[in-house]
């Protein structure tokens, strides 16, 4: 018989759980959902096109959309209806309205991007400062929302332009200064249940600071329900700059398709000029519609009861 084999003791080994990556879990689900949802699926194609033409405007734009086209007697083309030179035909001054809405499209996005992410930055912000904290800090932020809920938007618009200028910037401004409260309401609520459950308690008595804590473990948890509200606020945003500019209070040198509803009613060939009044509409209806599809799938990754149904 041989040696016999020696045991080895394990008692003394510690085995280590592996981590988990959640650092993607979010994303990948998002994109199952967008896969199994053909609404979101066309919502992303129809927003990718606008990305393309709003991106590639001065390319795609077959005129600049000031010039005054005439015909071969040297006639104005006023009120032209679609043709293969003018696809979506004229104005009533012989303006492209086809390279006026590829224009447009820039500005749609630019704002509606540009002030959901400030909308989402500072909301969040307030709203997990006030729902970690609670106490008198929460009192404090919560009744600036309230007051902040009290000013209407549209007389707040033509106040801010009286006092500083027609521009797409006074635009970008009106809306992140009031739409923040509405994304500061819903993550704060959020917070107060994330704050108490038992990891957060767990790195306070580890001595994590609150700012390490707010976000470490708080920010992750309120991610993907901040993403969802910045979606709704894009469409908030583009409707918004769209009625601004309908109502004659936009930026006269910056294309937008509710400025090119603007002077079709102003001129009022609304009814007769069909086709300088379906263009815009449609822009924005499908644009905002392939947003809020795309919205839809982000929203069954917030709740996951949606993604049973």
């Amino acid at each position: 018989m041989g040696n016999p084999v020696p045991k080895t003791d394990f008692s003394n080994v510690v085995v280590k759980p592996k981590k988990k990556r959640k650092r993607f879990e979010t994303l990948r689900l998002f994109y199952k959902n967008i896969l199994n949802d053909r609404l979101a699926l066309t919502g992303c194609i129809i927003l990718f096109v606008f990305l393309i033409v709003a991106v590639f405007s001065n390319f795609i734009a077959p005129y600049d959309i000031n010039e005054m086209h005439r015909n071969e007697q040297g006639d104005i083309k006023r009120l032209q209806p679609p043709s293969s030179e003018h696809i979506f035909g004229t104005t009533n001054v012989g303006r492209d309205i086809f390279s006026q809405v590829v224009q447009g499209a820039k500005t749609a996005l630019l704002v509606g991007i540009l002030a959901a992410v400030l909308v989402t930055f500072v909301g969040t912000t307030v709203g997990i400062i006030s729902g970690y904290y609670g106490g008198w800090v929460d009192a404090v932020m919560m009744r600036i929302v309230d007051i902040f809920y009290a000013i209407p938007f549209i007389p707040f618009v033509i106040v801010l332009v009286t006092l500083l200028e027609p521009s797409i910037w006074n635009v970008i401004l009106a809306v992140s200064l009031l739409s923040w409260r509405t994304v500061a309401r819903i993550v704060r609520s959020q917070v107060l249940s994330v704050a108490q459950r038992p990891f957060i308690k767990a790195a306070r008595v580890a001595g994590a600071s609150n700012f390490r804590i707010m976000w470490k473990y708080v920010l992750p948890n309120v991610v993907p329900l901040a993403l969802l509200e910045m979606a709704f606020m894009v469409n908030w945003a583009i409707t918004a700059e769209a009625s601004v500019a309908f109502l004659g209070l936009g930026d006269p040198d910056v294309p937008s398709w509710g400025q090119i509803l603007h002077l079709a009613f102003l001129t009022g060939n609304s009814r007769e000029a069909w086709w300088w009044m379906m263009p815009p509409g449609l822009a924005i209806v499908f644009l905002l519609v392939s947003i809020f599809f795309i919205a839809r799938a982000l929203e069954s990754v917030v709740n996951p009861r949606l993604r049973s149904r």
